[in-house]
């Protein structure tokens, strides 16, 4: 059980050290004036993407007597993505 608890706080320390490292760099590009727009056609792409992969893998998995949580944050990202980029249809980018 000490190794779980050791793994588990290496990868916390690591999430929120690429997090920090997101926003430095979030921040950076921000002050230079290269941030641009949120391309929301992106975001249900991704959605279109990831949502029937993680529903593919919990069946799969559920089948496979695996325990299925481990499609289970695919889907919601999926879900997620495909709520944000319906939702700001209005903003996508133009392509011409």
């Amino acid at each position: 059980m000490n190794d779980s608890v050791s793994v588990m706080s290496l990868l916390l320390l690591v999430g929120i050290l690429v997090t920090l490292l997101l926003v430095v760099v979030l921040r950076k590009r921000k002050r230079a004036g290269k941030a641009g727009e949120t391309d929301y056609k992106a975001f249900l792409i991704m959605g279109v993407a990831f949502l029937p992969t993680g529903f593919a893998m919990m069946i799969v998995y559920f089948f496979a007597e695996l325990p299925f949580e481990i499609g289970l944050p695919l889907f919601a990202l999926g879900l997620i993505y495909l709520i944000i980029g319906l939702v700001n249809r209005d903003k996508w980018k133009k392509t011409e």
